[in-house]
């Protein structure tokens, strides 16, 4: 096990009806003048806007609003809120959405107190200081709630890059499994299959007797393979819904990945893939990180075989491991078939004739990737034409 450093601060505030409680959070954390960020018209609709201003005013918490999110944040609307809350005077932020909303609201948090241009953090400058912020989550999936990541994307060539810093992990996150049940099946299945992303990129490492942390990424990929087909049959079960929310949050907090090299190159790679075609992130994961896995398994054959018999429950066959490895790489994109994401490329709506292109924007030149396996841009894309051609 490598050496680590493990901060995990926010307040995870879980339960039903727990985003009533916003505005006494707001001011425990210091909060006098809010910005509310949010997405679209749910959450005006649903009532949860109104509830977390009433919770607000009965605090004497004073708050501005903006919404218009978009599915793979934009940064356009960043630099709005970075105006509007140099405007308006803005202390805390509060994030009421998913995963796209909370990276939205700590880069507008990194920004107002930046001279410069908020993107130089997502250029490879570190974040050294931001407005705190808060969240009540709505869907289970990115995991930003718990994390100090942010993924943003450039509307001037479709770049979409990433940060990270401790200081933009949120002072408190309300996780109320309720809010989530009026999704539908296919934005649950979006997020069940992030989630389980966000494991497995941690789960194939290079580093050796990390037992502790296998165990628990395992534990979070069967309750995943468990509560998901239950919530999509039954959007009503809190139980389930309850177990997935919490998952997302461990799943990408940094408990999981503690002690160990991981990889994260599945996510770069699709990346692009949400960037030129606007397609739901969990969506592209579902295409690619097969494809990744058919194309590094024999790196570590054997890590792959402890993954299909571990979580898949495959018979582990001693004499051709390599059988095994790509039986649990099959029953992983059976899974993700069965709850509604796609295979491959086109059935995501990407055009196998793009890959050039989509290499092209990773910008690895002649250089290689990082993590499990490090991989060249013809490595890359060898894993788009498997992802182009998989089946069910």
């Amino acid at each position: 096990m490598d050496n680590f450093n493990f901060c995990s601060p926010t307040e995870f505030v879980f339960g039903k009806g727990r985003e009533n409680e916003c505005g006494s959070f707001v001011k425990k954390y210091g909060g006098s003048k809010v910005l509310i960020h949010y997405g679209g018209g749910s959450a005006v609709r649903s009532g949860l806007l109104g509830r977390v201003k009433d919770s607000l005013a009965a605090q004497g918490v004073g708050f501005a609003e903006l919404g218009g999110v978009q599915p793979n944040p934009r940064d356009t609307l960043v630099y709005k809120g970075i105006e509007l809350c140099r405007a308006e005077g803005i202390d805390f932020i509060l994030a009421v959405g998913g995963g796209s909303v909370i990276d939205s609201a700590k880069a507008i948090a990194a920004g107002t107190l930046y001279d410069g241009d908020f993107w130089d953090f997502y250029s490879g400058r570190k974040v050294e200081k931001a407005l705190p912020l808060g969240v009540v989550l709505t869907i289970a999936a990115a995991g930003s709630e718990g994390s100090g990541d942010s993924v943003i994307t450039k509307e001037d060539g479709l770049l979409k890059r990433g940060t990270g810093s401790d200081v933009l992990r949120s002072k408190f996150s309300v996780l109320d499994p309720e809010l989530t049940q009026t999704l539908p099946a296919y934005q649950t299945a979006c997020g069940a299959t992030d989630i389980m992303a966000h494991v497995f990129e941690r789960y194939f490492t290079n580093t050796k007797e990390v037992e502790i942390t296998d165990r628990l990424c395992e534990a979070v990929l069967l309750t995943m393979v468990k509560e998901t087909p239950r919530v999509i049959t039954d959007p009503n079960n809190y139980e389930a819904r309850a177990n997935i929310m919490w998952a997302g949050m461990v799943a990408h907090n940094g408990l999981v990945g503690v002690g160990r090299s991981q990889d994260w190159n599945s996510h770069a790679i699709e990346h692009e893939l949400s960037a030129l075609y606007d397609c739901a992130h969990g969506a592209g994961l579902a295409v690619i990180m097969p494809a990744w896995m058919e194309f590094v398994h024999s790196h570590d054959v054997m890590r792959f075989c402890q993954m299909a018999t571990r979580v898949f429950g495959c018979q582990m066959n001693y004499a051709d491991p390599e059988t095994t490895a790509m039986e649990g790489i099959q029953r992983f994109r059976a899974f993700l078939h069965s709850i509604g994401m796609p295979v491959n490329l086109s059935e995501l709506g990407a055009k196998e004739e793009d890959i050039p292109l989509l290499v092209e924007k990773l910008g690895l030149g002649d250089g290689r990737t990082w993590g499990f396996v490090q991989l060249s841009a013809a490595d890359v894309t060898e894993i788009y034409k498997l992802a182009a051609k998989a089946k069910a």
